[in-house]
C-alpha cells in the first residue's frame, strides 16, 4: 500500500495522460484494494476538521443532503442512488473527458479543474449559508482529493476502474451511515 501511496502522490504533483502497461487483473485488483483503503484512510484524517467547524458553531453538519434523503427514502432507494447511480453519472461527466486532453499542459489543467469542481459541486449537499460559503474549501476537500484519486485510478486503468472505485467508497460509506437504520 504504501508504494501506491507514494505513486499516487507523485502522480497527484504532475499528473499525466499515461494508461498502466500492466492489465494484469490480480495487479490491478491489488491496486484498486489500496486505492480504496488510502481513499478511505484520507476521509478519516480530514474528518476532525469537521468535528472543530461543528463545535466551533460555523457549520451544522446536521443540515446535509444525507440526511435529508434518509428522511425521505427508502435504505435500499439510497443505498442505490449512492452506490450505483452517483459514481456512474458523476464518473461519466468528471472523470470520463481526461483522456481527451492530450497536450500535457491541457491534460494537467483539465485533471485539477474536474478534480476541485467535482468536490466543489458536492458543496450542495451542505445546507448553504454564508459560513458554507466561506469554509466551502474544507467542507469539500474530502471530494476535491477524491476526486485526484479517482482521476488517477480512470487514467491509469481506465473508465470502469473509477467508476467501481466511486461505488466502493461510496458503498462503505454509504454501509456505515446506513449501518444503525439496518439493526
Amino acid at each position: 500500500m504504501k508504494k501506491t501511496f507514494l505513486e499516487l502522490l507523485k502522480y497527484l504533483k504532475n499528473p499525466v495522460l499515461e494508461e498502466d502497461t500492466n492489465t494484469d487483473f490480480t495487479y490491478r485488483s491489488k491496486k484498486f484494494g489500496a486505492l480504496l483503503i488510502i481513499c478511505l484512510l484520507t476521509g478519516v484524517v480530514i474528518s476532525p476538521l469537521f468535528s472543530i467547524i461543528e463545535a466551533l458553531g460555523l457549520v451544522n453538519m446536521e443540515d446535509h443532503a444525507i440526511e435529508d434523503m434518509m428522511k425521505r427514502f427508502s435504505t435500499t432507494e439510497i443505498f442505490l442512488f449512492a452506490v450505483v447511480l452517483a459514481p456512474l453519472l458523476e464518473e461519466l461527466f468528471f472523470r470520463a473527458p481526461l483522456t481527451l486532453f492530450k497536450d500535457p499542459k491541457i491534460f494537467k489543467w483539465a485533471f485539477y479543474t474536474f478534480a476541485i469542481i467535482f468536490g466543489m459541486i458536492h458543496i450542495s449537499n451542505f445546507g448553504i449559508t454564508l459560513n458554507v460559503i466561506l469554509l466551502a474549501p474544507i467542507l469539500v476537500a474530502p471530494q476535491i482529493i477524491l476526486g485526484g484519486y479517482l482521476g488517477f485510478i480512470r487514467v491509469r486503468f481506465g473508465l470502469l476502474w473509477s467508476i467501481a472505485l466511486h461505488a466502493f467508497y461510496n458503498g462503505v460509506l454509504m454501509a456505515l451511515t446506513l449501518a444503525p437504520e439496518l439493526f
